[in-house]
């Protein structure tokens, strides 16, 4: 059955395996999960839940917010997604989803978005291969040919430079390592997408 929490990011560090295996991990931090919502087939065509994560400050929020949330018996939350694909009986709106959802061993999906990189060209953004280096070749970092003559325009979908990362990216198949459910914390093999501090969606892997 799927599983789903939202959590921080709150950077990477190692731990030793049983065998004595050195392992890399990325510490998310995930508490203070609520369920701000429960969809049903009736009313919205689909079953999910919603759940809010991280309080803000009132002021931050508008009316809309304010009374979604008030549902719950909660506050306002700064990061708000639904999980779909899991048993919503099990789940009641105002119900706190904490770590202990996962336990070490258990395969996960990582959702978050990625680190920008400002304007970059070709080689680095899509990993195109340079032209020769040398013997007065004059073409060394560029974008390759724009396409036939007949046209006179270049055809969308044109691998060019322009502004790389910023974009949602989803990690497949990470192992959790570890789950420390007094410091709401879980340890994940590898790393995840984004900086340190980033929000992320975590649930069950679909292909494992």
């Amino acid at each position: 059955m799927t599983k789903g929490i939202l959590g921080r990011k709150i950077g990477m560090t190692q731990v030793f395996a049983e065998n004595g295996n050195l392992i890399p991990v990325t510490v998310v931090e995930a508490a203070q999960n609520v369920v701000l919502q429960k969809k049903s087939v009736d009313s919205d065509g689909y079953e999910a839940i919603q759940v809010g994560f991280e309080d803000k400050r009132e002021k931050l929020s508008n009316k809309p917010e304010k009374g979604h949330v008030a549902k719950a018996n909660t506050t306002p939350k700064r990061f708000v997604r639904e999980f779909r694909g899991l048993d919503v009986t099990g789940y009641e709106v105002g119900q706190e989803v904490k770590v202990d959802i996962f336990a070490a061993g258990d395969v996960v999906d990582v959702t978050g978005i990625s680190k920008g990189k400002g304007f970059q060209g070709v080689i680095k953004r899509h990993g195109q291969s340079r032209g020769p280096m040398a013997h007065g070749s004059r073409y060394h970092r560029r974008p390759g040919s724009m396409g036939p003559v007949a046209p006179n325009r270049v055809f969308k979908g044109k691998l060019l430079p322009g502004r790389m990362g910023g974009e949602q990216v989803t990690v497949q198949n990470l192992e959790i390592v570890k789950v420390d459910v007094e410091r709401n914390l879980l340890l994940i093999k590898g790393n995840v997408p984004g900086p340190k501090k980033a929000l992320l969606k975590i649930k069950s892997a679909v292909k494992a």
